[in-house]
C-alpha cells in the first residue's frame, strides 16, 4: 500500500506554537521575526506553510530586518506563496516601523546637534534606495516643528528648489532650518554640487532671516554634517 504525505499546514500544529495564537495567549515578545512576517503573510501555499515563506524570505536578506526593510513590492512577489496583496502589506508594515518615532505625541524635540538632527530625520530618510531632499523646520529654540520632504529623485540625485523650500519654512513660521539629502550610495563626501547648492540655501536663508543651520548628508549608517566639517 503506498502512502503519500501531504504537507501539514499551520492549522496542524499545536496551538501554542501558532504564531497568532502564541501572540495572543504569550505576547508578541515571545514571537521570532519569522512568525511576524508570517503573520503579515498570512497564509501558504499546498506545500509551505506562512511561516515556510517566511524563513525563505529571511534567509534572503541574511535574516536581517533592515535588508527586509528594503525590499520593495516587486522584489517580494518573486517568492513563491508572495502575490502583490501580500507584498503590499508586507512593505506597507516596514514603512509603519520606519516611521515610529520615539518621540511622545505633542513633544518637540529640541536639536542641539547634528547627531540629533541626524535622529530625527532617519524615521523618514532611512532604507531609502532613491535620493530624497528634506528639511527640519526648527522655532526660536530649535525645537522641531516638523520635518518635510522636498522632493524624491532618482539614485543619484534630487532637486532642491530654494522656492519651495522657504516657502514651506515661511508658512510654517520657522525661524531656521536644516537641510538634509541621503546618499544611496552609501558615501557621505559631498558632491561639488552638494556644495555650491548648500552655498545657495545659505545665502537666501541669510536674506530671508531664517538661517541654515546645517546640511546633513543621510546614509543608513552615517552621515556627514557641513557645520560640523566647518564647510559653511
Amino acid at each position: 500500500m503506498n502512502y503519500t504525505l501531504q504537507p501539514l499546514g499551520i492549522k496542524s500544529w499545536a496551538e501554542e506554537d501558532r504564531p497568532r495564537e502564541k501572540l495572543l495567549h504569550k505576547g508578541k515578545f515571545y514571537l521570532s521575526d519569522t512568525d511576524l512576517l508570517g503573520i503579515l503573510i498570512g497564509s501558504g501555499t499546498q506545500a509551505m506553510t506562512a511561516v515556510d515563506i517566511a524563513k525563505v524570505i529571511l534567509q534572503s536578506v541574511d535574516n536581517d530586518l533592515n535588508k527586509l526593510a528594503k525590499l520593495s513590492v516587486k522584489d517580494l512577489v518573486r517568492f513563491k506563496g508572495i502575490g502583490e496583496a501580500r507584498a503590499i502589506i508586507i512593505v506597507s508594515a516596514m514603512e509603519l516601523s520606519r516611521r515610529r518615532k520615539d518621540i511622545s505625541p505633542g513633544e518637540r524635540f529640541k536639536v542641539t546637534s547634528s547627531e540629533d538632527a541626524y535622529k530625527i530625520l532617519r524615521p523618514g530618510m532611512a532604507d531609502l534606495s532613491h535620493e530624497e531632499f528634506w528639511i527640519i523646520l526648527l522655532n526660536r529654540a530649535n525645537q522641531v516643528i516638523k520635518c518635510e520632504r522636498i522632493s524624491s529623485g532618482g539614485v543619484s540625485g534630487t532637486i532642491a528648489d530654494p522656492k519651495i523650500i522657504f516657502k514651506i519654512a515661511m508658512e510654517n513660521l520657522a525661524s531656521s532650518i536644516i537641510l538634509s539629502h541621503n546618499h544611496p550610495s552609501g558615501n557621505i563626501v559631498p558632491s561639488e554640487a552638494d556644495k555650491a547648492l548648500t552655498r545657495k540655501l545659505k545665502d537666501a536663508g541669510d536674506l530671508l532671516d531664517i538661517p541654515v543651520l546645517d546640511h546633513i548628508i543621510f546614509t543608513d549608517e552615517k552621515y556627514f554634517s557641513f557645520a560640523d566639517e566647518g564647510i559653511f
